[in-house]
């Protein structure tokens, strides 16, 4: 059974590489007088640049209210949701400035949370951070505290992870990944010795953009656990948390 999901697995990231392309550049053209760039998002960060009328700039990334834009000459810098909106598009319409939540969400390269939930019986606890290349394709990387009545441990790991429908609200997601499992047994009758075990993975999970920067995720991993003993183990785990993204 767990040899058919990982095909399962691989066939459905091979179907989704078609999906993984860049995204048109967005540009627009300066209307007023002139727009200025400082070199950082606030009004803090100094000015040291100006983009006169006519020219166009091409927006890079948004942070808060403040846009990362780049001119003709290459000079980039970032410039206020105020005065990009009052550049215009392409076709001569108005630039359409949204507020941060559901495009920020779609356009996230950055997420970071935590996970509570059940590893085989003992309680787990895990911190992620995870990078997205394209809106299909991240790349996460996790640390696990394992907590149990006879034994506890630490399993560090990384995860290819492939969501085929990033634009739903509640979107599917499965991964596959490898890591290292620290086990420290709890017995005192019978002498045991620590393990550290390589273990693989594959996960079948639920996201969802609560609004603004925030997401709930709950998921399922079965694991395979290369002992050095004649039979590996297969636990799985359920967990579920919150995250943040930027």
């Amino acid at each position: 059974m767990r040899n058919v999901i990982a095909i399962i697995a691989l066939a459905g990231f091979c179907l989704g590489a078609n999906a993984y392309g860049k995204r048109a550049p967005y540009i627009v053209e300066i209307a007023d007088p002139y727009i200025e760039m400082h070199t950082g998002p606030g009004r803090g960060f100094p000015i040291f640049h100006v983009v006169d009328r006519g020219d166009t700039v091409e927006v890079k990334m948004r942070r808060t209210d403040w846009f990362k834009v780049r001119t003709e000459r290459g000079v980039s810098g970032w410039v206020s949701a105020e005065q990009l909106s009052q550049t215009l598009q392409l076709d001569g319409n108005p630039t359409e400035i949204h507020d941060p939540g559901r495009d920020a969400f779609i356009e996230r390269r950055r997420e970071f949370g935590f996970q509570l939930g059940d590893f085989d019986g003992a309680n787990m606890m895990t911190l992620y951070g995870a990078y997205l290349f394209t809106d299909n394709l991240s790349l996460e990387l996790s640390a696990s505290d394992i907590t149990g009545d006879f034994s506890s441990g630490w399993m560090v790991s990384a995860s290819l992870l492939h969501q085929t429908f990033p634009r739903w609200y509640v979107s599917p997601y499965f991964a596959l990944g490898t890591g290292l499992l620290k086990i420290e047994p709890k017995a005192t009758l019978v002498q045991a010795e620590d393990r550290t075990d390589q273990e693989a993975h594959v996960r079948f999970g639920l996201r969802s953009h609560l609004g603004r920067r925030f997401l709930l995720r709950a998921e399922y991993t079965s694991y395979v656990i290369f002992t050095k003993r004649d039979t590996n183990e297969e636990p799985d785990a359920w967990t579920a948390g919150f995250s943040f993204f930027f």
